[in-house]
């Protein structure tokens, strides 16, 4: 079965299953402790990964691991609480599988999270910044491989990955809540290791502001399929070396957890505004 195939059966299956009778208004995918945002849907149905066919289970703490299919004020929205990564094993056609099956629904605009290591020192456990562009580290890309046309073209353009009008709505909505708002480059490296000193000293010198170890591979496969692109990290912890102190992956649950509320206000607002 090639991989359109397993993507269509996925996509059929949440169609049925989530009663998705229509094309919703935005995806998004949320990243490590962000999950809070899907419990807010209304008239929402959850459809958990392991029954979806051909869809990557999501191992990683802070990833619930469902489809969440609800309404968020007057727009339907699809939320993925939890994604694939290429440290759990996966390759990175199947860490951009739930994207493709976003595609295959219809959806053309999609919200993608995670939870950030901070480079550039502003930017400070608890900030929100949007991804105005990223740095691949990650050593793959899932358009790797024979392509298929039904996805996108053999070579899509990357010029401007994360959508300049989404980007300014995220502005607009941050201002309306009265929140600060950052914008910044992020990196994504394949981890599940945290970086060295060494290397966010090299990030930084390279223009990068925030690292992580998701994202990338699904926003490729989005603008692949022409679909548009918004990125908010939460800042979780610094980097390596920025402070003298061990990273932790609790630290950086505890801390999207502690800034959960400011984060699913500003979903909600850029929601409406889309």
């Amino acid at each position: 079965m090639s991989t359109y195939d397993q993507v269509s059966e996925a996509a059929a299956f949440v169609r049925r299953v989530a009663r998705v009778d229509r094309t919703p208004d935005v995806a998004v995918v949320l990243g490590s402790g962000l999950g809070r945002f899907a419990s807010t849907l209304e008239a929402s149905l959850t459809v958990a990964y392991r029954d979806v066919p051909h869809w990557p289970a999501s191992t990683a703490v802070g990833h619930d691991g469902r489809i969440v299919v609800g309404r968020s004020g007057r727009r339907t929205v699809v939320a993925l609480a939890g994604r694939a990564h290429v440290y759990e094993g996966y390759d990175f056609a199947t860490a951009a599988f739930a994207v493709r099956v976003l595609g295959l629904l219809g959806l053309n605009t999609l919200v993608l999270t995670n939870a950030a290591g901070g480079i550039r020192t502003t930017l400070t456990p608890g900030a929100l910044m949007v991804i105005d562009d990223h740095i691949n580290l990650m050593g793959g890309n899932p358009l790797t491989g024979p392509n298929d046309e039904r996805f996108g073209p053999r070579f899509p353009d990357m010029t401007e990955v994360y959508s300049r009008r989404l980007r300014a709505v995220a502005d607009e909505a941050a201002s309306a809540l009265g929140l600060a708002l950052s914008h910044g480059v992020y990196v994504g490296l394949h981890g599940p290791s945290y970086e060295t000193p060494a290397e966010i000293r090299y990030l930084r010198a390279i223009g990068a502001d925030a690292v992580g170890m998701s994202t990338i591979p699904e926003s490729l496969a989005a603008r692949h399929m022409g679909i548009d692109v918004l990125g908010i990290s939460c800042i979780s912890n610094m980097a390596a070396g920025v402070l003298p102190e061990p990273l932790s992956h609790d630290d950086v649950l505890a801390t999207t957890e502690r800034v959960g509320g400011q984060f699913v206000a500003l979903l909600q607002d850029v929601i409406a505004r889309i």
